[in-house]
């Protein structure tokens, strides 16, 4: 008879916090979805300020917008972290085109990649040689290759319904493949934009050198994924296409930026951290909406969320905005790195910058009892569509937290249309929904008030 008492207590508390974390997180997406402030934020990032990328007055207005707008909140503090960050500039638009037959061109659109060297004042002209990877230029040789401007050319795997997986596939040819031509003699490169859609914007991103000496460094850029079909058709009709193009883009000597850091101290656990946050600076084609200014002011969303319903945290809740994600991953080492100096416990850490359209659930980094934690909040996110929860990689900025520990989480949301916005022009306030972008916000802050309220559970220790 006690057993079958303490089971029903058992099961009437169960449903006691059922009823109240339900109860919660409905307060949570109601408050987002009636009273936004996210997009208003996001307004003015986009609109008032623009690309944010790192070392531009841009990216200072940013942090002191960022920085005046949590101070707003309420929060028991905020404050700047400082870090130094890479400044690489543009320079005047990059113009292109390839040739055919002697005075027959066509117009390519190209953007230099993040990080590239300029090409000569009066620009590049060479032959091309397509491959579909970095693999090819050992088979070809410096034979075939010196001289010339080498194009990558291989397309996302269409086939992959994680555009991630596509985006993964084909990426390295972005980011090494200048280094890794100019070891059999090509004068520069040129990558198919990393998008599936076909259309007339370049995709800029980031791109190394490795320890390529600087005087044998070679210019770097992307053409738009149309203008890639329509040289690899020509090339194929006449293997001796010329391919012009012109950039003025330069790295400068680094420059001091900030982090923008707010928190809610913690009532019971205050030397327990959760962090939430996204990167603030953006590539400065478009004006980072998607990437990734609609995973900052999500973040600063998470804690007004919880202040507004009236949570009071047990563990202190920070919100952090991370600079230089974009091209060099400063800010998020540096955070990691002033955290570990302090000695600061951080047992939770969520990031959003997969852009800012409708939630689909978290990516978790953990071990598996935290992950069968998580897993069985799934009931309370099944009322908003939230469904998937699965491991895999959290986000670049708080990776470098990482113990065995600690939970870490990425916010997945519907991904198909990512990459058509991903580090280009059309990366614009415009292309983004108001309540997306405030459905994700929830989401988060959703499962930062579970964490907060039940804890990760601990590493078990074998004892020897």
């Amino acid at each position: 008879m006690k057993k079958l008492c303490l089971l029903i207590f058992m099961l009437g508390m169960f449903s006691y916090a059922q009823t109240a974390d339900e109860a919660q997180l409905r307060k949570i997406y109601d408050v987002s979805l009636t009273n936004a402030k996210g997009y208003d934020w996001l307004n003015h990032l986009s609109n008032q300020i623009g690309g944010r990328l790192s070392g531009s007055i841009q990216a200072q207005q940013a942090v002191d917008y960022t920085k005046s707008q949590l101070e707003k909140l309420g929060l028991d503090r905020v404050w700047l972290q400082p870090v130094m960050v890479p400044k690489w500039v543009r320079g005047t638009p990059e113009f292109a085109y390839y040739e055919s037959t002697p005075g027959l061109s066509t117009n390519v659109p190209i953007c230099a990649l993040g990080g590239s060297v300029a090409t000569r004042p009066g620009g590049l002209k060479a032959n091309v040689i397509e491959v579909q990877g970095i693999e090819e230029l050992e088979t070809l040789g410096r034979e075939k290759i010196e001289g010339k401007i080498v194009f990558f050319n291989r397309p996302f795997d269409q086939k992959l319904v994680s555009t991630f997986a596509a985006y993964a596939g084909c990426v390295d040819q972005r980011y090494m493949g200048a280094a890794e031509a100019g070891k059999y003699g090509a004068v520069g490169i040129i990558v198919r934009s990393m998008s599936s859609r076909i259309d007339d914007l370049p995709h800029t991103g980031s791109m190394s050198y490795g320890d390529t000496p600087v005087k044998d460094r070679i210019p770097a850029a992307a053409i738009s994924t149309r203008g890639a079909d329509l040289l690899s058709t020509t090339l194929k009709l006449n293997a001796e296409t010329k391919f012009y193009f012109k950039q003025n883009c330069e790295q400068l000597e680094d420059v001091k930026s900030f982090n923008v850091v707010g928190e809610i101290k913690g009532s019971t656990h205050p030397n327990e951290i959760m962090i939430v946050g996204g990167h603030l600076d953006s590539w400065d084609l478009g004006d980072g909406s998607h990437d990734d200014g609609a995973g900052c002011v999500q973040s600063m969303e998470v804690l007004r969320l919880l202040k507004e319903t009236g949570y009071k945290p047990k563990r202190t809740i920070r919100v952090v905005l991370f600079m230089n994600e974009e091209n060099g991953l400063r800010g998020g080492n540096e955070y990691a790195k002033v955290a570990k100096s302090n000695n600061e416990n951080h047992v939770f850490a969520l990031e959003s910058d997969a852009g800012g359209f409708t939630p689909r659930g978290f990516s978790l980094d953990c071990s598996d009892a935290n992950f069968e934690k998580v897993q069985s909040w799934k009931e309370l996110f099944e009322p908003y569509l939230i469904h998937l929860f699965v491991k895999g990689p959290s986000g670049a900025d708080i990776d470098p937290l990482k113990t065995s520990d600690m939970l870490l989480a990425g916010l997945r949301p519907d991904l198909q249309r990512y990459f058509d916005h991903h580090h280009a022009a059309n990366d614009t306030f415009e292309h983004v929904n108001k309540r997306e972008l405030q459905m994700g916000a929830a989401t988060m802050a959703s499962l930062v008030y579970l964490v907060d309220k039940y804890g990760v559970e601990p590493t078990k220790k074998i004892k020897g």
